[in-house]
This record gives structure tokens, C-alpha cells and sequence, in this order.
């Protein structure tokens, strides 16, 4: 399916007006990183520079020390588990914790001018762990972007990277004023817009723009979608259950409707 022109719903009549960019942080954060598989693939990927990685010296012999160890190189440090349990800031480091330069921030136009554009928004998702799921499986079902609220949102924080395993070095993220905005802003590339809702209308297993240019926007915990960003949508989906369960996690919901415009694509292309 081609894009969707803009001038769709939600996107007002600013002919001619300048566009506007969120200026975005210098980073999102993400400078400490903790756990054994998020080290390892901040190592592995090379994307931010590692200022040390602190190992405690009683952590039991696993093929990933080993390797953590290897590609750290002089910036290891062996340190005992109690100070290595000062240093971290989440009880889950898994013995290994890694300070580095903040993640980078993408840029949301970018992001949404790309041809294969995949992008997954976050409204107002506040659990760390949540956040980092989604984070993980935006990347493993091969998204082109994430679009994080400055404000109202999980940080990108030990607690993220942990959950996300390593996610947050593979993604674009772009940080932005407003998840309402970024909606907008997507209309007017002709990216299509799908909200995620337990009352939507159509099943996300038939979402029909799933093969095009696409943001998938996910809803908090506790109430789901803003009111603005639920009428900015140009499709709400949902995900079929069964009657006795009332609601999924967020980041379940994320995960499967992934899938779903993932699944839709392959076999788009074949």
C-alpha cells in the first residue's frame, strides 16, 4: 500500500508553514548501562564510547564474562561485589556494570522521511521495565525508529537498558515535546498512524496499513492512549483476547502488534 497523502485527519491546513523540529538534548541518556547481555552488545555494537566497565571479581565463570572481559580491554575494572553494588543504580546488574556516553538523539522528521519507515511511539509509558520491553521489541521485529515524550515518560535508565538487553544500541530514538505532535508531524509525511486500544475497531492481525509507512503509537499502563493522541491516530487497533482477560501490558501489546505489521511486511515482499 502507497502512502496516504497528507491533509489526512489530524493534520491541520498549514500549507506552506515551516516545518517545526523539536530541538532535541544533546542525549537520552543511557550513560550507565548494567546487566550482562546489555554490556555486552553496548561492546559489541561500538556506537558510544565506553569510559569503564566494572566487573565484580566474585562473579561466577559464564562464557559472557569472558567475552564481556575480552572486548572491554584496559577499561575493565575488578572490582568487589560491594563496591560494584554501590556503583549500580538498579539491584539486577547481574555483576557487570558499564558507564559510557549518553545515547544519541534522532531526529523525528528523519525518521519519518524514510522509505521502510517502522516507527513505534510511547504515550506516557512510565515502568522501566515496560519501557524497555517495548524498547527490545521494537528491535527485534525490526523498527526503523522510537519516538520517546521528553516529559511523562521512563528515562532511559539502568532499569531500561537492562530490560531492553541490549535494544537501545540498535535503535533510532527521537525524543520530542509531545506524542500528540509527533502524530501530526507524521501526517503531514503521510506516515500512517495506528493507536493501540483495547476498544479499537479493527484487529491489528488485519490492519491493512501495516506494509506502509507506519507509526504503531502504545498507550500507557494505566489509561492507554491521551485523548488527543487517540483522535490524531488515523487508526485505532486492537488485539484480539479472550473475554476473560481484561487487558494486556503495554509492553505485550507492543510486542505482538510488532509482529503483526512485522509478518505483514514479509510477506508483502515475497
Amino acid at each position: 500500500m502507497s502512502r496516504r497523502p497528507p491533509g489526512r485527519r489530524g493534520a491541520p491546513g498549514r500549507s506552506g508553514a515551516p516545518e517545526h523540529r523539536d530541538q532535541a538534548p544533546k542525549g537520552l541518556g543511557g550513560e550507565q548501562v548494567e546487566g550482562r547481555h546489555a554490556v555486552r552488545e553496548l561492546l559489541t555494537v561500538g556506537r558510544r564510547k565506553v569510559r569503564t566497565v566494572y566487573v565484580s571479581n566474585a562473579v561466577e565463570v559464564a562464557e559472557v564474562i569472558d567475552e564481556i572481559i575480552e572486548l572491554a580491554g584496559a577499561t575493565v575494572r575488578m572490582v568487589p561485589p560491594e563496591k560494584l553494588a554501590m556503583i549500580a543504580k538498579s539491584d539486577s546488574h547481574q555483576g557487570v556494570v558499564a558507564l559510557t556516553t549518553p545515547l544519541p538523539s534522532a531526529d523525528l522528521d528523519e525518521l519519518l522521511t524514510a522509505s521502510d519507515a517502522f516507527i513505534v511511539a510511547i504515550d506516557g509509558v512510565t515502568d522501566p521495565g515496560n519501557l524497555g520491553a517495548i524498547l527490545r521489541s521494537a528491535a527485534a521485529f525490526g523498527a526503523t525508529g522510537v519516538v520517546l515524550p521528553r516529559h511523562r515518560s521512563a528515562r532511559i535508565t539502568p532499569a531500561v537498558t537492562k530490560a531492553a538487553a541490549g535494544a537501545v544500541e540498535h535503535l533510532a530514538i527521537a525524543p520530542v515535546s509531545g506524542i500528540a505532535s509527533a502524530v501530526e508531524r507524521a501526517a503531514r509525511h503521510g506516515v500512517w498512524t495506528v493507536g493501540l486500544a483495547a476498544d479499537g475497531a479493527t484487529d491489528i492481525d488485519r490492519l491493512a496499513v501495516a506494509d506502509a509507512s507506519v507509526m504503531v503509537v502504545v498507550g500507557s499502563e494505566g489509561r492507554g492512549l491521551s485523548r488527543l493522541v487517540e483522535q490524531r491516530c488515523d487508526v485505532i487497533a486492537r488485539i484480539p483476547i479472550v473475554a476473560t482477560t481484561e487487558s494486556l501490558n503495554a509492553s505485550v501489546a507492543a510486542a505482538i502488534a510488532c509482529h503483526e505489521i512485522a509478518r505483514k511486511r514479509r510477506e508483502t515482499n515475497h
